[in-house]
C-alpha cells in the first residue's frame, strides 16, 4: 500500500476529515444565516431611511400644484422646485428623484413632472441615467415592473411601496426604490414620488463580513484539527496500535501478552476492546490446546479406521480374475462403503471342484459397528458353507449363533447360493435380502424367490432352499439396497427398474464390464449428492463344463 493510500485510510485522517467537513458545513450554515440576517437588516435600514427621504422630498414641492406644473402655468415655481430637488438628490447621494402621473386606466403609461438625476449618475458624466423633461410621456418599458405598486398606491391599498433591484441590472448598481403618493387638497392621489437609492453599503458591507467568517473558519479549523489530532493520537490511535501489535504478536507465536494500563485509552469502548483481546487470547490458547488434542485423537482414529478398512477389504476376495484357470464361469464383485468401513459384504469360494458358494449380505447400519457385525457374520457363514452345509442350514446356524449374543439387536440380510458347476443349478436361500437378477433367454429379469427372516431378528428361525437353473451363457447379478436406493439431489431413487434397464442395455458384456456400467449409471444419476448407503454388487456368468 502506498504512503498516500495509507494516510487517507488511517483512523486519524478519517476522523479529522469528518470534523473538517462538519465544521465546514456548520460554518456554511452560520455564514448563510448571518448573510441573510445581515442583508435583511441592511435592507430594512435602507427601506426606513429612504422612506424618510421621500417624505422630506415631498416637502420640496407643492403637492396641490402638480397639475399646474404639468400645464406649465407656474414655470418659475417649477424651476425653483426642480432646483431644490436636484440639490437634495446630490446632497442625499440618491440616484434620482422622480415625480410622475400614471394613467389610471391600465397603469402602464406615465407622464413625467419632475425627474432629477444625481450629477455623478448622469449619462453626460459617464453615468447610465438621463433626465426627462416636463410632460415626457413613457410607456410599459418604464412602468411594467412597478404596475401593481402604482395601482395599489392610487387605490390607497398601501401607504407606500418598496422595490429592491439586485439582479439583471444591466450595469447599474443594486438599488432600492421607494414610492409614496402625492395628494391633492381633497386627499386624492394625483401623482407618485419615487426615490431610487444605490445600496453600495449592502455590497461593501457584506464582503468584509464574509471575509471575517472565512478567516474565522480557517483559524477554527486549524485549532480544532490540531487539538483533535493530538487527542485522537493519544486516546485512539496509540491504544488501538498497541492492540494491533499485541494481536500480531499473538498470531505470530501464539503466546499471550499483557496490555498494560498505561497503554490503554480512557475511551470505554477501546478499553473493552483491549480486555476482549486479552480474553480472546486466553480462549484461543485453550482452544488451540483442545484442538491439538482433538487433532491427535482424530489422527489416531483415522489411522485405526484405515487399518479397519484394510482388514475389511482383506476379509473378502478382492483380486480379479479370482479363478484365472477356470473357464466354466467368470465373476466380478465390487464393494464401496458409504463411510471408511461399512456393513455390506460379498463372498465367493470353491467348496470343491464342482461347487461354488456365492454370498451377498447387508448389515443394518454403517460404520465400525456394522463392519464388526459384518465380519462376524461373514466368518460364521463361510465356515458353515465350507463345512458342507446347505444355504438354508448355514443361515439357520448363523442366525442362532448371532441371536444368542446380540445385545445391540443388530441384524443382517443375506442371500447365499451354491452353484453346481456341472449342472448350472444354484441352490439358494434368502434371509430377507433383495431378489437376485438373472439373465436368461437373452434378458435380465428379477427372480422372485421366497424370503426368510432376516438374520439376527429371532432365534430358531427356519430357512428353505430353492433352485435357479442357469444355462450356458446365463448370468446372475447380486446387489445390496445401496444400488436401487441411491438418491440424487432431488431426493429421487435410482430404483430397481432403472437398474434392470441398465443391465439389459449391456447384457452381452462381461461381469466386470456390467458392474462398472451399473456403477457409472448410479454415479451419473446421483451427481454431487452424498452417498448415504454402502454399494455392493456381484455378477457371475456361467459357461458350463466343456
Amino acid at each position: 500500500m502506498s504512503k498516500f493510500k495509507k494516510v487517507i485510510s488511517s483512523l486519524s485522517f478519517n476522523i479529522i476529515s469528518a470534523i473538517v467537513i462538519l465544521l465546514l458545513v456548520f460554518s456554511l450554515i452560520v455564514s448563510s444565516i448571518g448573510y441573510v440576517s445581515f442583508t435583511d437588516t441592511l435592507k430594512r435600514e435602507y427601506k426606513t431611511t429612504t422612506y424618510h427621504m421621500t417624505e422630506a422630498a415631498k416637502a420640496l414641492v407643492d403637492e396641490t400644484k402638480i397639475d399646474d406644473y404639468l400645464n406649465d402655468t407656474m414655470r418659475a415655481d417649477y424651476e425653483y422646485r426642480r432646483t431644490n430637488l436636484k440639490s437634495y438628490c446630490n446632497y442625499m447621494d440618491v440616484t434620482l428623484i422622480h415625480i410622475f402621473k400614471v394613467d389610471q386606466m391600465e397603469y402602464l403609461n406615465g407622464t413625467n413632472i419632475f425627474n432629477v438625476v444625481n450629477d455623478k449618475d448622469l449619462e453626460i458624466n459617464g453615468g447610465t441615467y438621463t433626465e426627462w423633461d416636463l410632460g415626457f410621456k413613457y410607456g410599459e418599458k418604464y412602468t411594467g415592473n412597478y404596475r401593481d405598486y402604482y395601482e395599489q398606491i392610487y387605490t390607497k391599498e398601501i401607504d407606500y411601496a418598496v422595490a429592491y433591484r439586485t439582479k439583471n441590472l444591466r450595469g447599474k448598481e443594486p438599488h432600492i426604490t421607494v414610492m409614496v403618493p402625492i395628494l391633492d387638497e381633497d386627499g386624492d392621489v394625483t401623482a407618485i414620488l419615487s426615490i431610487q437609492r444605490p445600496m453600495s453599503e449592502l455590497v461593501s458591507g457584506r464582503r468584509p463580513y464574509m471575509i471575517t467568517i472565512a478567516i474565522s473558519t480557517v483559524i477554527t479549523l486549524l485549532f480544532v484539527c490540531t487539538i483533535a489530532a493530538l487527542y485522537i493520537k493519544f486516546q485512539f490511535v496509540k491504544p488501538i496500535g498497541n492492540i494491533i501489535d499485541e494481536t500480531r504478536n499473538f498470531a505470530k507465536d501464539n503466546t499471550k501478552g499483557e496490555l498494560s494500563q498505561s497503554k490503554k485509552s480512557r475511551i470505554l469502548e477501546i478499553n473493552e476492546l483491549s480486555y476482549a483481546v486479552d480474553k480472546m487470547e486466553d480462549d484461543m490458547i485453550k482452544y488451540i490446546d483442545s484442538l491439538t488434542q482433538a487433532t491427535t485423537e482424530q489422527k489416531r482414529i483415522s489411522v485405526e479406521l484405515n487399518i479397519a478398512k484394510s482388514i475389511q477389504e482383506a476379509s473378502v476376495p478382492n483380486v480379479f480374475p479370482a479363478f484365472p484357470d477356470r473357464t466354466d464361469f467368470n465373476l466380478f464383485a465390487y464393494m464401496h462403503p458409504a463411510k471408511e468401513v461399512g456393513g455390506d459384504f460379498y463372498n465367493f469360494a470353491l467348496i470343491d471342484e464342482n461347487h461354488l458358494a456365492l454370498v451377498m449380505a447387508d448389515v443394518a447400519g454403517k460404520g465400525i459397528p456394522a463392519a464388526l457385525f459384518m465380519m462376524v457374520s461373514n466368518i460364521l457363514l463361510t465356515e458353515r458353507l465350507r463345512g458342507g452345509d446347505s444355504p438354508a442350514d448355514a443361515l439357520t446356524y448363523v442366525n442362532d449363533r448371532i441371536c444368542a449374543r446380540n445385545p445391540l439387536n443388530m441384524f443382517v440380510t443375506i442371500w447365499v447360493g451354491i452353484l453346481d458347476l456341472e449342472t448350472g443349478v444354484i441352490t439358494a436361500s434368502n434371509a430377507g435380502h433383495d431378489d437376485p437378477v438373472v439373465y436368461s433367454n437373452n434378458t435380465f429379469e428379477i427372480f422372485k424367490d421366497k424370503h426368510g427372516l432376516i438374520v439376527g431378528a429371532m432365534g430358531e428361525a427356519e430357512y428353505s432352499n430353492y433352485d435357479i437353473k442357469l444355462e450356458k451363457g446365463d448370468k446372475i447379478f447380486l446387489y445390496t439396497d445401496g444400488v436401487p436406493e441411491a438418491t440424487n439431489g432431488n431426493n429421487e431413487l435410482f430404483k430397481i427398474e432403472r437398474m434392470v434397464e441398465v443391465l439389459n442395455k449391456h447384457k452381452n458384456k462381461s461381469p466386470n464390464e456390467i458392474i462398472k456400467t451399473v456403477k457409472k449409471a448410479v454415479d451419473e444419476f446421483v451427481g454431487d449428492a452424498p452417498q448415504f448407503d454402502d454399494i455392493t454388487m456381484l455378477c457371475l456368468e456361467y459357461n458350463g463344463k466343456e
